[in-house]
C-alpha cells in the first residue's frame, strides 16, 4: 500500500499549517504504521511540508527512523521513504530537522513523556537550533477516523474470521467447559482461520459472571440455564474486529432472560439504524440508551454505546453520553449496548459496522453472526 501511505502523509501535510508547524515528528508507533506501513517496535517519522526544508526523499518528503534490527524490514514495508538507522529515533530525527533549518517542529504531545520532551529540547539546544517544539495534537488520530478501502477490506476479513470461529464454537458441546477453556479454544480457531493475533483478550462470562461487563475468563464451568456472553475479535493485517454475542445454555430462557435480551436487542437495532454521515455521535448513543431507559433498565447499562476500530481496538469516534463531533462515511464503529444484573446475569450484543450514506444502503454490517437468542 505505498500509494495509500503516501496519500495519508499528504493529508497530514495539509494539516501542519493549521498546527503552526512546518515539520511533524511522529513518535506514536501506531501512527507511524498508519503513515508508512512499518510495523517494527522502534520507530519515529519526520514529515515535512512541501518546500519546508528541502529534506526528505523527493517522492515522500519524509524520513523514517528505526534501529539496525529493523533496517531491512523498513526497506520492505516502507518503500519510497528515506530511512535513517539510529537507536534513539526521536532524538535523531529532531537533530535531522534542526540541521535542515526547521523552525516549528510539531510533536505528538499526548504520546511524548516528560523525559522525552526534555531530551528533544536538549537536542535543539545542542544544535543551537532556532526550532521550537509545538503541539501537533491528535491530528493523525483524526485522519485515522475515516478508513480507506484497503483498511475496510482488512476489517472485513478480520470480522469474517471471528464469525467463522464463533460459528464453529457454538456447534460444539459447551456444558461443563470452563470460561478459560472456551476463550482459548476460540482464539485458536481464529488463528486457524488466518488471524494475525487476537484483537484484545477474549471475554467469556457465564452465569452471574455475565453481569460483569469486562469479566476475565476463569475456572467457572458452563451450566444449563446460564447466560454465556462472549466478547472477542480477530486482528488481521493490524486491523481489529470486535463482536459480542450472548447465548443461553441447555434450556429454554427464563422470563427475565428473555426480557433483558429483548431490550438489548431492540436498543442495539436502534443504535445501528441511527448510524449515518452527519449524525452527532451522542445522538447514536441516545437512540439506543432511550430504549433501555424506557424499559426501566438504564441503571444497569454501565458503559458507552461504542467506539471506533482500526489499527487500535479503541479509536475515535467515541459513541457515548458525553461524545462530541459528528460521524462521517467510512468510519468503522461498534454498537454494543448491554444490561447487567448483578448476581444474576447480563446481556451484551455488539457488531462492528461501517458508516455509509442512507442512499448507499445505510451502515455496512461486518459481523454477521445471528443476533437472535440461541439456546446452545
Amino acid at each position: 500500500m505505498p500509494e495509500a501511505h503516501a496519500q495519508r502523509r499528504d493529508r497530514l501535510r495539509s494539516r501542519l499549517a493549521g498546527a503552526g508547524a512546518d515539520v511533524a515528528l511522529i513518535t506514536n508507533r501506531v501512527n507511524v504504521r498508519y503513515l508508512t506501513g512499518f510495523t517494527g517496535s522502534n520507530a519515529a517519522l519526520l514529515v515535512y511540508t512541501p518546500g519546508a526544508t528541502g529534506e526528505g526523499s523527493a517522492d515522500s518528503g519524509a524520513v523514517l527512523c528505526t534501529d539496525g534490527r529493523y533496517a531491512n524490514q523498513a526497506i520492505e514495508e516502507a518503500p519510497g521513504v528515506e530511512l535513517l538507522v539510529e537507536r534513539a529515533c526521536a532524538q535523531a530525527l529532531t537533530r535531522r530537522a534542526a540541521a535542515a533549518g526547521a523552525v516549528r517542529l510539531a510533536i505528538e504531545e499526548q504520546h511524548v513523556t516528560v523525559e522525552l520532551y526534555r531530551a528533544l529540547g536538549a537536542v535543539l539546544a545542542e544544535e543551537s537550533a532556532a526550532a521550537t517544539l509545538v503541539g501537533l495534537g491528535r491530528v493523525v488520530e483524526d485522519l485515522r477516523r475515516i478508513k480507506d478501502p484497503a483498511e475496510i477490506a482488512a476489517l472485513r476479513i478480520a470480522c469474517e474470521i471471528g464469525d467463522r470461529a464463533l460459528g464453529e464454537m457454538i456447534e460444539s458441546i459447551l456444558v461443563g467447559r470452563t470460561e478459560r477453556h472456551i476463550a482459548m479454544e476460540l482464539e485458536r480457531r481464529m488463528a486457524d482461520h488466518g488471524a494475525d493475533a487476537v484483537a484484545f483478550p477474549t471475554i467469556v462470562a457465564t452465569g452471574p459472571n455475565s453481569a460483569i461487563p469486562h469479566h476475565d475468563p476463569g475456572d467457572r464451568r458452563v451450566e444449563d440455564g446460564d447466560f454465556l456472553k462472549i466478547d472477542f475479535g480477530a486482528r488481521y493485517r493490524g486491523y481489529h474486529a470486535d463482536m459480542t454475542r450472548t447465548f443461553v445454555i441447555g434450556t429454554e430462557p427464563t422470563g427475565w432472560q428473555q426480557e433483558i435480551y429483548g431490550v438489548v436487542f431492540a436498543a442495539q437495532k436502534a443504535g445501528r439504524e441511527a448510524l449515518a454521515p452527519g449524525v452527532e455521535a451522542v445522538a447514536v448513543d441516545r437512540a439506543a440508551r432511550e430504549v433501555i431507559e424506557h424499559a426501566g433498565y438504564l441503571e444497569f447499562f454501565k458503559h458507552g454505546l461504542g467506539h471506533g476500530v482500526g489499527l487500535e481496538i479503541h479509536e475515535d469516534p467515541h459513541l457515548g453520553p458525553t461524545a462530541t463531533g459528528k460521524l462521517d462515511a467510512c468510519m468503522p464503529v461498534t454498537v454494543e449496548p448491554g444490561i447487567y444484573l448483578p448476581g444474576r446475569g447480563g446481556v451484551r450484543i455488539e457488531d462492528t459496522l461501517v458508516v455509509r450514506p442512507l442512499e448507499d444502503g445505510g451502515p455496512e454490517l461486518l459481523t454477521i453472526t445471528t443476533k437472535e437468542l440461541l439456546v446452545l
